[in-house]
């Protein structure tokens, strides 16, 4: 079932040009010029229920314009945009019932009352039984481990207290839909584990949808299975993750650690990227020879203590089609 759905979605912020000077602010009284910046144009999304989607794109691209107009606070140039068979700008409150947002860099818990507090005042505003509040904070607590901070006002909480409290608020109400914009940003490992699991878990659960916008590509690696790439407001891919990797991670590094101090290493079929001591980097293109031939040359010459294949990084892939610009036939990297 499509849960959420945006056609030819356009967004155009039009501004008044200010000129220089008491003469260009006198003119602006009687003639004013403005200029338009389009920041989201033609975009044609469509998620599944139960779909964790990862939205990606430079600063700037459109990705915090497009979420507001899935949340509703912001209305659409053209184009149509429908959530959950709601549409967004025209029926807020109701969308509001169906959505949970949580970002990174603000939070929508209560600065001076304790986070339990926070959480009773949100249970009123959405209305949850007080039976289904008492079963959600004790699954959310079982994750996310809130008890021990409970009592603390959200002003003196860490940030990945916060964090994990914020999460928590958003799936308070059993959303359909969770928007995430840069939810792990400044965490350290494990409030980031914490914080994926929870989502995940959600996911896997509850059939929660998500979108996951973020600059830490190790959060979509570990949850979203499709991303959307957009650039300069357009959207540039939409697929899965593992297709965009087959069809730009077309090199990959076998890793090998020599038992001996060979003095040249030269394996057929692979270039040396990279030597240190007994430490060897072969990168391959896997589309001229497999990782299992290239390993039978290696130890026909070579004798080696271990081995290890690295599979090209999806940091490293989104940075180049940001740099290069998507191509359906993608030159071989390096080259």
């Amino acid at each position: 079932m499509t849960i959420i759905e945006t056609v030819d979605l356009k967004k155009v912020f039009r501004s008044v040009v200010r000129r220089p000077g008491i003469g260009g602010a006198f003119a602006a009284l009687f003639s004013r010029e403005y200029e338009e910046k389009v920041a989201v144009e033609n975009v044609n999304l469509s998620l599944q229920e139960g779909e964790i989607v990862g939205y990606l794109g430079p600063n700037g691209a459109g990705k915090s314009t497009t979420i507001k107009m899935l949340t509703g606070i912001l209305v659409p140039t053209s184009g149509s945009v429908r959530v959950a068979g709601i549409v967004p700008w025209k029926h807020r409150q109701q969308n509001g019932q169906n959505i949970g947002v949580v970002f990174g860099q603000r939070s929508q818990l209560y600065w001076d009352l304790p986070l339990r507090e926070s959480f009773e005042l949100l249970r009123a505003i959405y209305d949850v039984p007080h039976d289904r509040f008492a079963q959600n904070m004790r699954h959310f607590n079982e994750i996310l481990d809130l008890d021990r901070f409970m009592e603390t006002l959200v002003r003196q909480l860490s940030l990945g207290e916060r964090m994990r409290g914020d999460f928590a608020a958003a799936m308070l109400h059993d959303p359909k839909i969770v928007f995430l914009d840069e939810p792990t940003i400044g965490l350290d490992v494990v409030a980031k584990e914490a914080i994926r699991e929870f989502v995940a878990t959600m996911n896997r659960e509850r059939g929660t949808t998500v979108i996951l916008t973020t600059h830490d590509l190790a959060d979509v690696e570990r949850l979203a299975p499709r991303i959307v790439l957009i650039d300069e407001g357009t959207v540039i891919y939409d697929g899965q993750l593992a297709a965009l990797r087959e069809e730009y991670g077309v090199y990959r590094t076998l890793v090998i650690t020599l038992a001996e101090n060979y003095p040249e290493i030269s394996v057929e079929g692979a270039q040396i990227h990279e030597r240190d001591g007994s430490i060897a980097r072969l990168r391959f293109n896997r589309h001229e020879v497999t990782a299992e031939t290239l390993i039978r040359r290696v130890l026909d010459t070579y004798r080696i203590t271990d081995l290890a294949i690295e599979e090209p990084d999806i940091d490293s892939i989104v940075r180049r089609i940001y740099t290069e610009g998507y191509r359906a036939q993608p030159l071989p990297i390096g080259g």
